[in-house]
């Protein structure tokens, strides 16, 4: 119930309740639940791996304002800037997408009002998930890594993944022979590490150092120059800007001890 939970606090009471029962009603739903959409006027869906679980609850405007405030801790100026990326992230690592009236200045989105969606991702942490590339990434003969890309579709667990190789690549993987690496995270989206108020909620290993909600032009930046790591990671690599961070680093560090999981900018 822990997962779900911590996402359906942040809804109403009527629909935190409603969905709290159909939970514990049916316990086979909470491992398969991926996402979970909210439209006004329209019936909430509950994402599963195979399907979709329609349920008959029409949200208000004003209930869907009562959630972004709840999800800005009654702040929501202090969550400006992610909200005119379009995204939330919370404790856990969960992600909520969030869509309404753009208000534009300067080919700049300075705001976003009137919400009319969300789109709760739900984050799991998987230990092990990500075993079966490491053959693909260790250089046994360097005792380093090979520069990586991680690409597939969108919701197909690239994070997960690249969240689990980190964990393995810092704390060292003894049945390869292969010494931990101190590691550097840009966790942009805050959905790698899930810091919340200073505390990793995933497990990303003993040497991994985090730098969060900061782009990764600037963020590789500031780790290069602070923290000196050996590895490199960033999710949703989606801009030139992203691409000119990644290349300067690797311009940087002449051993090319580089690694970067590239995710499609959804």
């Amino acid at each position: 119930m822990q997962d779900i939970d911590e996402i359906i606090r942040y809804f109403p009471n009527q629909l935190y309740q409603l969905l709290k029962n159909v939970s514990l009603q049916n316990q086979a739903i909470q491992p398969q639940l991926q996402e979970i959409r909210i439209r006004v006027n329209r019936p909430i869906i509950l994402k599963l791996r195979q399907a979709d679980i329609l349920i008959d609850y029409k949200i208000s405007q004003t209930e869907i304002m009562q959630t972004l405030e709840k999800l800005c801790e009654n702040s929501i100026y202090a969550y400006k800037n992610q909200i005119c990326n379009g995204y939330l992230t919370i404790k856990g690592g969960h992600r909520i997408g969030l869509t309404g009236t753009a208000v534009v200045e300067d080919g700049k989105i300075i705001n976003l009002k009137y919400i009319t969606s969300f789109n709760f991702r739900i984050a799991r942490q998987i230990l092990g998930c990500g075993n079966k590339f490491l053959e693909e990434i260790i250089n046994k003969e360097e005792n380093t890594i090979y520069n990586t890309l991680i690409v597939s579709p969108p919701g197909k667990g690239k994070t997960t993944v690249l969240r689990d190789v980190i964990r393995r690549i810092s704390n060292g993987i003894e049945e390869m022979n292969f010494n931990g690496k101190t590691c550097g995270v840009v966790d942009e989206r805050g959905e790698i590490a899930a810091i919340y108020k200073g505390m990793p909620q995933n497990d990303i290993g003993i040497r991994t150092d985090v730098i969060e909600n900061i782009s990764k032009s600037k963020g590789i930046k500031m780790l290069i120059r602070s923290m000196s790591p050996e590895v490199i990671a960033c999710d949703e690599i989606g801009s030139k800007e992203d691409i000119d961070a990644i290349r300067r680093s690797y311009d940087f560090r002449s051993k090319g001890r580089f690694y970067n999981a590239w995710k499609r900018y959804e």
